[in-house]
């Protein structure tokens, strides 16, 4: 197991330079970060020329991203146009979307592998049936309507809950945010499971455990469960990055300053440094998460062995 942690990691090395120069590079060179840090103001010539060579920018893009590189490894991501380091808006953005993403995977594994888990164990019924047409209408429904309708019914309508999260974030006010930003993943992971269930429940293990006389619980949870869990585990490792870099349309629906906020800032105002710094992270938490499937796969079918 610990070779196969360093080859991964090692392989994980130029995954990560690729992915990043490409980042860097549509950022950079498709753009021009001097003219959007003036905005609809043409600047000075010396003035431009002067900031390009404080920003390392009259350097050829390999430079550029090699001086990029250095300083990340500094722990400097650069600075934001409006003068606030970019590490700075990490340490105020990404917290709050961690937590975010932890409610939206906390109900997206709950609510999803237990509906899964109902539907395949009852493949044919009604209550399967029930559970693909509600998965298949919220697969189809746009976050942003889902989002908007949630909030207007439950927070400006009911009252059950604030219409915007607060600045602080509390983890009680993530909750509905947490559950617009996982629903279309839970509804994916509901499929996935009720799939894997279905398959695996006329397998030849699953019948000599039942033959056996195991009580049919044990028999779910023990066996049929923890082998069609690869699938969905797969599904849900690679989803933790694409919910936090895919959360701009529910922070900015919920008014939450995080990531998807700022990389939406960073977006809207061409805010070069910040887009860049924060996508890189974001690449890291991909490569991160993918590595923890892999180690994952051997907890859940022993059959598995890494050399």
């Amino acid at each position: 197991m610990g070779r196969y942690v360093i080859r991964r990691l090692l392989q994980m090395i130029p995954v990560f330079i690729g992915s990043t120069f490409l980042i860097f590079f549509m950022v950079y060179a498709l753009g021009d970060p001097v003219a959007a840090l003036f905005g609809d103001k043409a600047p000075d010539p010396a003035t431009a020329a002067r900031i390009r060579k404080d920003l390392f920018l009259d350097q050829p893009l390999w430079k550029q991203y090699l001086h990029y590189m250095g300083q990340i490894f500094k722990g400097d991501f650069g600075t934001a146009f409006n003068g606030q380091p970019v590490i700075e808006l990490m340490a105020s953005a990404f917290p709050v979307t961690l937590r975010l993403t932890a409610v939206a995977i906390f109900f997206e594994v709950v609510i999803g592998i237990t509906l899964g888990v109902i539907s395949g164990l009852r493949r044919g019924r009604s209550v399967d049936t029930t559970v693909l047409v509600l998965t298949l209408v919220v697969i189809s429904v746009p976050t942003f309507v889902t989002g908007y309708l949630l909030q207007y019914v439950l927070g400006v309508k009911w009252h059950w809950v604030r219409p915007s999260v607060s600045e602080d974030a509390p983890l009680n006010e993530l909750i509905l945010p947490g559950i617009v930003l996982a629903l279309v993943s839970l509804a994916y992971v509901t499929r996935l499971s009720r799939t894997s269930i279905a398959e695996n429940v006329k397998a030849d293990y699953v019948r000599t455990a039942t033959a056996k006389g195991l009580p049919r619980r044990r028999v779910v949870t023990r066996h049929l469960l923890r082998n069609s869990l690869i699938p969905v585990v797969t599904f849900i490792g690679t989803d933790i990055g694409a919910l936090m870099g895919g959360a701009i349309i529910t922070e900015r629906i919920f008014n939450i300053h995080g990531v998807g906020y700022q990389l939406y800032q960073g977006i809207l105002r061409n805010n070069s440094p910040t887009v860049v710094g924060f996508v890189t992270i974001l690449v890291i938490v991909f490569l991160l998460a993918n590595l923890l499937v892999d180690l994952l796969y051997a907890v859940l079918d022993p059959r598995i062995r890494y050399a």
